[in-house]
């Protein structure tokens, strides 16, 4: 009885381009979805796509509780997917042993990101001066974007790995565990990169597992944070923890640092190095004006922020003063209009009392 259960259970979710057992996952993908001519769409691409969508969508609770409109998101978002997609590539490009031969002499190859290759951290380098950027000359509070940019970011880190997870490009070492993966499609960058046929860890599935913990840490904290920056530091410590942790299984290349041969891969020195500059960051970011608490009742875009002219704040604070003035000409007409004022002029000896303009202002209340 127990010999026929996992052929029944295989032969259930056997779907052709994935089967489950026995005894691992194979997964039988083309990374290209179609070709159009001398053009080929495909999964990774189209992930990135799904990523924007709904990272845009799943952060506009916070957007709004921080008093961002969907003009100034926009703009901001703009900026950030082209800092990304420079950043991931130009930093994935920099940590290949075939720099010069296969980039540097061949410059055109750096754009190629079909062929795979996107290093988040790069993104998180530069994306992060970019928003901080951009936030200023919205006349926003930087912090508050760069906390929207880490949530965003989390939700898309998801469809990232599962872009990842299709093209095979994301390989842990050879294992015989259960949930070990086979990648069989000839066309997989796994099987371009020799893994083909053979079971290893799924690394991708792991580093997707990391980013649904780090996002629900993330939500938990977005609705309990007062002080605008700390979002975005939980982030990144996160994210530097998890990326040293995972690494363990991938099976990237062994490198050594400023001659330390301590067994780690590029990215796993990488974090060390976040995780000790993140200290110091830690400091400035709390001792900054832009992470002063803000009160519930404020806006935490613009608390405490003077305006920037052309700005939405220095329109609202423009504003501000029109409509102080407008205020007691409300108050006068509608307590011209007022049906009781009649029988106030007729009330004897008070008809003839001067009452105080801040009292008769509050007449009509």
């Amino acid at each position: 009885m127990g010999s026929i259960w996992p052929v029944a259970v295989a032969d259930l979710i056997n779907w052709g381009w994935l089967r489950i057992g026995p005894p691992y996952i194979y997964i039988n993908i083309d990374p290209v979805i179609v070709h159009l001519g001398p053009l080929a769409l495909h999964w990774y691409g189209l992930m990135y796509v799904v990523a924007i969508v709904v990272a845009l969508w799943g952060i506009q609770g916070y957007i709004r509780r921080k008093g961002l409109n969907d003009e100034i998101v926009y703009r901001l978002l703009w900026w950030c997917i082209i800092a990304g997609l420079i950043g991931g590539r130009l930093y994935f490009v920099i940590q290949q042993p075939d720099l010069v031969q296969d980039y540097l002499l061949q410059p055109w190859r750096i754009l190629a990101t079909w062929e795979g290759g996107m290093a988040f951290y790069g993104a998180i380098f530069l994306v992060v001066p970019v928003l901080f950027w951009r936030a200023r000359v919205e006349g926003i509070n930087p912090f508050v974007a760069l906390d929207s940019g880490v949530l965003f970011a989390s939700i898309g880190q998801i469809f990232g790995r599962i872009g990842n997870l299709i093209n095979g490009d994301i390989i842990g070492y050879p294992s015989t565990l259960p949930w070990s993966t086979v990648y069989v499609h000839p066309a997989s960058f796994a099987c371009l990169q020799g893994y083909c046929n053979e079971p290893v860890q799924p690394a991708a599935a792991y580093e997707m597992l990391c980013n649904f913990v780090l996002l629900g840490v993330l939500f938990i904290l977005s609705r309990r944070l007062r002080r605008p920056g700390v979002l975005t530091l939980a982030y990144l410590y996160g994210y530097a923890i998890t990326q040293f942790v995972v690494f363990f299984w991938r099976a990237n290349v062994v490198v050594s640092f400023l001659g330390l041969n301590w067994g780690l891969k590029q990215a796993q020195w990488t974090s060390l190095v976040v995780l000790i500059l993140l200290l110091p960051v830690t400091y400035l970011v709390l001792r900054s004006r832009y992470a002063r608490p803000v009160p519930p009742e404020e806006v935490a875009a613009f608390y405490g922020l003077p305006p920037r002219p052309g700005s939405e704040a220095a329109a609202a604070a423009a504003s501000a003063p029109m409509e102080a003035a407008e205020e007691p000409e409300r108050a006068v007409s509608a307590s011209a209009l007022s049906p009781n004022t009649d029988a106030r002029l007729d009330e004897g000896p008070a008809a003839n009392r001067r009452e105080p303009p801040a009292e008769s202002l509050q007449e009509p209340s």
